[in-house]
């Protein structure tokens, strides 16, 4: 189907309605949000580390080449800006409204999956020891040999979730649902053998990528961690925007399921009253 404008749907003459629709979604990612933060406050496991292990354990503390702030804004607000950018060209609501769900669906599953995955992995980071350890004098257990740590206790709990990477997975999380919704909207796959258009769809990822490479650079992940972060992230973005958009290589790819759905329903109610209007004719 080629693409169609029904007329501008926008947040004043639509917005209610649809949000109205989606209602329970809205409720389920504020119930996301809820547990999402409980899982980051929660002690992580704690799994034996040995004076042995510490020779993997002992880069040096770095700061952040991406600090935490960062994170919502490459995850959450540089697709979103994308995103409203779209919808002031195409003034379609449904667009917008699904592609913010899918987003925030994208960020908030990625990250209640890598705060319980950390919690129940207490993997710990590169810098470890650093942390456990601020004097750089080891203390074990004289018995079972496990690391008997010094240092401050919340400064060693954010050393036992190495694993996943939560940089990485949220951006991948975020810009992977960006790298979808642009391939859908620049029609990446129409058969025409633009390959220029790849390259705009592949920019989300590069960015998620170097995030990713950046937290193994400031030695506060394993390269696993990482690895395992933005599958993880890419994973979760792909089924939150194929569950409200087709897939871009469609033919209808280019708007979300909701804009398609009225379009049927419009094209029936249409059908209906010019039949009923030959019956009241004849």
């Amino acid at each position: 189907m080629p693409e169609i404008q029904l007329g501008a749907h926008t947040i004043r003459s639509h917005g209610t309605q649809v949000a109205r629709l989606h209602m329970h979604d809205w409720l389920i990612l504020m119930l996301l949000v809820v547990i999402d933060v409980v899982l980051s406050v929660r002690e992580p496991f704690h799994c034996f580390v040995g004076e042995d292990m510490m020779t993997d354990l002992k880069y040096p503390s770095k700061d952040n080449t991406v600090p935490f702030w960062a994170v919502p804004i490459i995850a959450i607000i540089l697709p979103f800006t994308v995103i409203i950018v779209f919808y002031f060209i195409r003034r379609d609501v449904y667009d917008l409204h699904q592609a913010v769900l899918g987003l925030l669906f994208s960020v908030l599953i990625t990250g209640v999956f890598t705060d319980a995955i950390k919690v129940a992995v207490g993997r710990p980071q590169p810098n470890f020891f650093w942390r456990c350890f601020p004097d750089g004098k080891g203390v074990f257990h004289n018995v079972t040999g496990d690391v008997q740590c010094t240092g401050l206790r919340s400064v060693i709990s954010v050393g036992r979730k190495s694993f996943p990477s939560g940089h990485t997975s949220w951006s991948f999380a975020g810009l992977g649902f960006l790298a979808w919704y642009l391939s859908g909207k620049i029609r990446v796959f129409d058969r025409n053998g633009h390959t220029a258009k790849l390259c705009i769809m592949f920019v989300p990822l590069l960015l998620a990528a170097l995030v990713g490479v950046s937290r193994v650079d400031d030695y506060w992940h394993h390269w696993q961690d990482v690895f395992a972060g933005g599958l993880l992230g890419l994973t979760i973005a792909s089924f939150c925007y194929l569950q409200l958009f087709p897939p871009p290589y469609d033919v209808d790819g280019w708007a979300p399921h909701a804009y398609l759905k009225m379009f049927a329903d419009s094209q029936n109610d249409n059908g209906n009253l010019v039949r009923q209007l030959e019956l009241e004719i004849v």
